[in-house]
């Protein structure tokens, strides 16, 4: 058996997230499986590097599978994409050692979410962002991104539906930036909570709308308390960036880093 990595970008909008579900082929890996499974002439089941919620899309999932089949990088990529919807594609696959995991190896996560900040609502990007009429005050915003940093406890930004064992996470980077219309909040982290991000940027968009101040949000992480947050916004602006891996996986891997950068 051969264990490769593989590139996936999705939009989530049709689907309930990407971990398979009973009673139901609406998710990311139900199709992935499906279409790499002919393509190999076997079953295959994958896992992957951050599971995304329901609406939620990705430009560089990493999933990694096994399989006996001998088949080219190119038909790999070429047969998957001939069984997957449109609105799912493999972008490459990659031979990689046995023991690499897409998960487990991953060391960083980032994710992004799109802001559409108009007057007028928006029609082409009305399920890719979010569309926030009042003007946001980024600088303030960003002041309150700093208590995000570092390892602590992120109950105030967890699901009720939460199942992790801990909600302690360690954030490395968080930012907005404003390009014209469009406000961009990046994320990083070793991982996350069920819709911690939504959470977060629902919380700090009342920062920017001037309703909360920062020593609140400050009060707010410290409180781990999910009733004391604000709205969880909609997945439609949230997108998996992708994962980074540790410096085992840089050293054995070149050709597939390299081809991630």
């Amino acid at each position: 058996m051969t264990r490769f990595f593989a590139q996936l970008e999705y939009q989530g909008t049709r689907y309930l997230g990407f971990q398979k579900q009973k009673n139901t082929k609406k998710t990311i890996q139900s199709q992935v499986d499906s279409a790499l499974s002919k393509v190999a002439n076997h079953k295959i089941t994958t896992i992957c590097s951050g599971r995304t919620d329901s609406g939620v899309h990705a430009t560089n999932q990493i999933i990694h599978f096994d399989s006996k089949s001998k088949r080219s990088t190119d038909s790999w990529v070429r047969g998957a994409n001939t069984y997957l919807p449109n609105d799912i594609a493999v972008k490459n696959i990659f031979k990689v050692e046995n023991n690499l995991h897409a998960r487990f190896d991953a060391k960083y996560r980032t994710y992004m979410y799109l802001i559409k900040n108009s007057t007028q609502k928006p029609a082409i990007e009305a399920n890719n962002s979010l569309w926030i009429r009042a003007n946001l005050n980024i600088k303030k915003m960003n002041a309150a991104c700093k208590h995000l940093l570092g390892e602590q406890d992120f109950s105030s930004f967890r699901s009720t539906t939460c199942q992790s064992k801990t909600a302690i996470r360690n954030i490395y980077s968080a930012t907005f930036t404003q390009k014209k219309e469009y406000i961009l909040f990046q994320i990083k982290g070793n991982a996350f909570l069920h819709n911690m991000i939504r959470i977060i940027v629902g919380t700090l968009i009342e920062v920017g709308k001037n309703n909360l101040t920062i020593s609140k949000f400050k009060n707010i992480i410290k409180a781990k308390n999910r009733k004391k947050a604000c709205k969880t916004v909609s997945a439609n602006g949230l997108y998996f960036i992708g994962p980074e891996y540790n410096d085992f996986t840089y050293t054995k891997n070149k050709v597939f880093l390299d081809e991630l950068d």
